[in-house]
């Protein structure tokens, strides 16, 4: 039976939500029935470059969009020209991923489909200027929750496809807990963790206001952030100048997310919008506490999510986190387990079926 070819795109193959997303779809669809390839703008992170050559997926290195966008549409379309898939299955923020999916249809891609992975960007008028555009080049639209749907289609019909992820990893290692947290040196202390790309969009210099009020509460507590991204020196500088800087630990990029939630006791998300974060959902899987701002989706929300304005000053979110109880290793496995169904929503072996089902009903449409 011959395979069929799906080409996914996404703009950039660093560590962030989206790619995440991108590669656990295409190491985890059927090989037998699909072959993947994956198109995708620099920068490249080693890790997903290995996971693309150990699961037979063929990358198609993009020029950064920003610096040469010519340059990068050019490539999509030569690529696309000598695969000839039969599907193309583009990821983003906003309705500028229409240029890319006009491009697969003069490539004579059939069917072309759309994922929607935010609920806002930087640039609104243009992403509301390209949505009926949009409509015309895309032949399926997908989305990673409602919000992100109706912010990318309006009021289109559209498929949820939650973020999803080997939810198994995350269960809690106190092996590991033991271990990061002797790395660290924090023995009994508060552990208030974060992982997250340093940018606008997740909002750490809040965090770090924040933190530095609860410091004059609890003298022992830490802060654990984890990431890497262009606003990281700036975060990293605000952090140096607080009462509290020999307790603000920067962890740098991780691939080992897992072990990082054991070591924490609450997790917090201050950021200004997101589409359905899976970091989010990682944390509350690993048993975590969570304090969130209420700008992002409540999809996510297992039932325990403490929600909070960041308009609020950064004093309210110290409260909160201080009087926030702590979970003891058996009641964070305890939540897992109370929480099963939640769980098995976004996990990848959930999420892949759909994806697969939708290809195959997409190419059958074409066949008639």
């Amino acid at each position: 039976m011959r395979k069929f070819k799906v080409v996914m795109i996404t703009s950039y193959f660093d560590r962030n939500g989206v790619t995440s997303q991108v590669i656990n779809y295409a190491t985890n669809l059927d090989k037998n029935k699909f072959q993947v390839a994956i198109a995708a703008g620099e920068p490249y992170d080693i890790g997903y470059e290995k996971a693309c050559q150990e699961n037979n997926i063929e990358l198609c290195k993009l020029p950064q969009k920003q610096k040469n966008a010519y340059m990068y549409y050019k490539t999509i379309y030569s690529f696309l020209k000598k695969k000839k898939p039969d599907i193309v299955h583009v990821h983003g923020s906003s309705t500028l991923i229409a240029v890319e999916l006009f491009t697969a249809m003069l490539a004579g891609v059939p069917v072309r489909i759309s994922h929607s992975h935010n609920t806002t960007c930087s640039h609104p008028l243009l992403h509301e200027t390209l949505k009926p555009f949009l409509k015309v080049v895309s032949n399926c639209y997908l989305a990673c929750g409602e919000l992100a749907g109706k912010w990318m289609y309006g009021d289109r019909a559209f498929q949820v496809i939650p973020n999803a992820f080997d939810t198994k990893t995350f269960v809690l290692n106190s092996d590991k807990r033991f271990s990061i947290r002797k790395k660290l040196g924090v023995d009994d202390n508060l552990v208030i963790g974060h992982i997250g790309k340093f940018n606008s969009q997740k909002n750490q210099e809040y965090l770090i206001r924040a933190f530095e009020k609860l410091s004059y509460i609890d003298d022992k507590a830490m802060l654990l952030l984890a990431g890497n991204g262009p606003d990281l020196e700036n975060i990293r500088g605000q952090a140096q100048r607080t009462v509290c800087a020999d307790r603000i630990i920067f962890w740098g990029e991780t691939t080992n997310p897992e072990s990082l939630y054991s070591a924490m006791d609450i997790f917090a998300l201050p950021s200004r919008f997101e589409g359905l974060p899976v970091v989010l959902l990682e944390a509350q899987i690993s048993g975590l506490p969570c304090i969130v701002s209420d700008k992002v989706t409540r999809e996510v929300d297992f039932g325990d999510i403490v929600w909070k304005s960041i308009e609020d000053d950064p004093q309210a979110w110290a409260d909160t986190m201080i009087s926030m109880q702590r979970r003891t290793e058996e009641q964070r496995k305890q939540y897992r387990l109370q929480h099963e169904k939640q769980i098995a929503h976004f996990d990848i072996r959930e999420s892949v079926k759909l994806v697969e089902n939708i290809y195959d009903r997409e190419l059958l449409k074409k066949k008639k």
